[in-house]
């Protein structure tokens, strides 16, 4: 399983926190299945959307490779003043 955490404004539209899901092999296999469950959640993980990632708190781009036991977090991009 892959805990996978959602921050901000995704845990909003999302309403959800958290959630474990199944073990994919990569980030970009993860998205897809988020995708897949229509609405909501296509609209945050479609394609063209920004949406930054870290797994197991490093930032990650959609070819890390994911294992049984990772944890990735979903947050939208951040900026600085």
């Amino acid at each position: 399983m892959i805990k996978v955490l959602y921050f901000a404004r995704l845990r909003e539209e999302l309403k959800t926190g958290s959630e474990s899901v199944a073990a994919v092999p990569d980030l970009r296999s993860l998205k897809d299945m988020l995708r897949a469950r229509g609405g909501d959640w296509a609209e945050i993980f479609g394609d063209g959307q920004w949406v930054m990632a870290s797994v197991n708190q490093k930032m990650a781009d959609l070819d890390t490779p994911l294992t049984d036991g990772d944890e990735v977090a979903f947050f939208p991009p951040v900026t600085g003043g």
